[in-house]
């Protein structure tokens, strides 16, 4: 299938959302409840700061993504809606690994996520924070499966070494978007030195994960390197989502892509032998990461479309 129209051409105006891409408000009071909780232990989510179109069905489920190290980035990613940082920052939180375990366990979560702010301002890049909350949260919940969605700590092998000794289930590093987009999309990143990050993961033997957007300007052609690429660092679990505007102050979406596209994206990581693509519109990194995890244990491909119509693999 190829793309329609030309990757990357400009808009006169905005994009119409489409209909696969519009989500219903929440009519569940657990959406308050988990806003309350989080709001009660002076903590924040990447549901909340990223503006996540997800957020409305997540909180509903009592699921939430922390987001650590505070709420504000030294780096400043053209797609993020989090606000970046001026310097110097605070220093971390001590109590906030607790604060992060008793909302978990208070939500009952079985699958904890946490991600943070990057912190280049810290000698470690906030990896012994990382580590601190991974055991708090086995503390509290010692049954519960702990997934952590990290920086790139500027290619320090030894602070990644601190989360990995820390024994999350799933290291997750996005690479975000295909690499002629970093200059423009990523400028403080580097396409090869994440992926060198997500090697060390697996050859760590820990589960790698890794995702991406689409509908920034990239061809499918270039998407599916991405996917090839991921396949080679050895990731078990790669998610794709479209990209979605997060105000008008951010990059444009050059093009909303249709659900069956995002089809072949997960085809092309089953070719290459990602066991798990997790390949929708609506899909984010964090987005049913406990069940894709559950799923990828028992090896079982998905059962039927992923959200708004994509499938995994």
């Amino acid at each position: 299938m190829s793309s329609p129209g030309t990757s990357g051409e400009s808009s006169p105006r905005p994009l119409r959302i489409p209909a696969w891409l519009r989500v219903k408000l929440p009519s569940d009071p657990a959406f308050a409840a988990t806003c309350a909780l989080v709001r009660e232990k002076g903590l924040h989510t990447v549901c909340s700061s990223a503006r996540c179109p997800n957020i409305w069905e997540c909180y509903q489920r009592r699921t939430a993504t922390f987001l650590i190290l505070g709420n504000t980035c030294t780096r400043n990613c053209a797609f993020c809606n989090i606000e970046p940082a001026a310097l110097p920052l605070a220093a971390p939180d001590a109590d906030e690994p607790r604060r992060v375990a008793e909302a978990s366990a208070e939500l009952g979560l079985k699958h904890v996520v946490v991600t943070s702010v990057t912190r280049d301002d810290l000698p470690d890049g906030g990896a012994a924070h990382f580590a601190a909350t991974v055991r708090a949260v086995r503390a509290a919940l010692p049954t519960a499966t702990v997934e952590v969605l990290i920086p790139d700590f500027q290619g320090d092998e030894r602070a990644l070494g601190v989360v990995l000794e820390a024994a999350p289930d799933v290291i997750n590093h996005n690479v975000e978007t295909v690499p002629d987009l970093y200059p423009a999309i990523r400028p403080q990143a580097g396409y090869a030195r994440s992926l060198e990050l997500l090697a060390r993961v697996r050859a760590a033997g820990a589960v790698a994960k890794s995702g991406l957007m689409v509908g920034l300007g990239e061809t499918d052609s270039q998407t599916m390197d991405v996917v090839r690429d991921l396949a080679r660092t050895g990731c078990s679990i790669v998610t794709v989502g479209q990209y979605m505007r997060p105000s008008l102050k951010h990059p444009p979406v050059a093009r909303y892509v249709p659900p069956p596209f995002f089809d072949e994206y997960a085809a092309c990581g089953r070719t290459h032998g990602i066991p798990y693509v997790f390949s929708a519109p609506l899909v984010r990194s964090s987005y049913m990461a406990g069940a894709v995890l559950e799923r990828l244990k028992d090896g079982q491909a998905p059962s039927g479309a992923g959200p708004e119509g994509g499938a995994g693999a």
